[in-house]
């Protein structure tokens, strides 16, 4: 059974609907909070066969108020990935995969948005829908590595999912978001992105959708990355 170490930010961000998921296909996860008195970011990936960087709310990696625990976690995702085991980076956690990769980040404002992210063609061996939404709440943007791949832009060509390595992808939207989850982050942090009652409004209405697009999109996310059990 393969058990992947999730790395939390926040109270309100979890894994969503990536739990039932992984749940089904007998992958384990292991939440590390480090933001909770007495945790801290493991300093190796022994033990576990896959990482998952969660997203952070506000927090940034080049602006704003930065992650406390940046420093660690490029350490700890640089393991994995010199281990040749998968780094799944959700929002602030795709761009600490792009830097661990040698890559980098560029700062960008907060911001709360729900935008129609479309794949390449055969995009994680054609698992990956052809359209399906990218609910983004993050600050700063990733900047990939060489090599790198982009599996799915917006509309104005930015990559919303990426490929690093045998392994590793990189989501700059929530692929399992709740709704509630977002309303949870608002309230936990002071700072609020512009308009964001009604961007709660329009995640509501794709809500459905985001849960129908994660089925197929499962599939890829564990072949690719690895993680079938066999």
């Amino acid at each position: 059974m393969k058990t992947l170490l999730v790395l939390q930010h926040t109270e309100a961000e979890y894994l969503g609907y990536l739990e039932d998921h992984f749940e089904s296909r007998n992958i384990r996860f292991r939440y590390v909070r480090p933001f909770a008195p007495g945790n801290m970011v493991p300093a190796s990936a022994q033990g576990h066969d896959g990482l998952v960087i969660l997203g952070a709310g506000a927090f940034g990696v080049v602006s704003g108020h930065l992650l406390p625990t940046l420093a660690s976690e490029l350490r700890l995702a640089a393991d994995f990935l010199a281990h040749d085991l998968p780094v799944i980076g959700i929002g602030i956690g795709a761009i600490i995969l792009s830097v661990a990769a040698g890559g980098g980040a560029e700062d960008a404002p907060l911001r709360f948005e729900v935008l129609e992210a479309v794949s390449e063609p055969g995009a994680l061996g054609g698992d990956m829908p052809d359209k399906f939404p990218a609910v983004i709440y993050m600050r700063d943007r990733p900047v990939l590595p060489a090599g790198a791949k982009v599996l799915a832009r917006d509309s104005e060509h930015n990559p919303l999912a990426f490929a690093i390595g045998k392994h590793s992808l990189g989501f700059a939207g929530h692929p399992g978001v709740k709704s509630a989850m977002i309303e949870d982050i608002i309230m936990e942090f002071d700072e609020t992105p512009d308009g964001s009652a009604q961007t709660l409004g329009r995640l509501r209405e794709v809500q459905f959708d985001v849960a129908d697009s994660l089925s197929g999109l499962m599939v890829g996310i564990v072949r690719h990355a690895g993680l079938m059990n066999v």
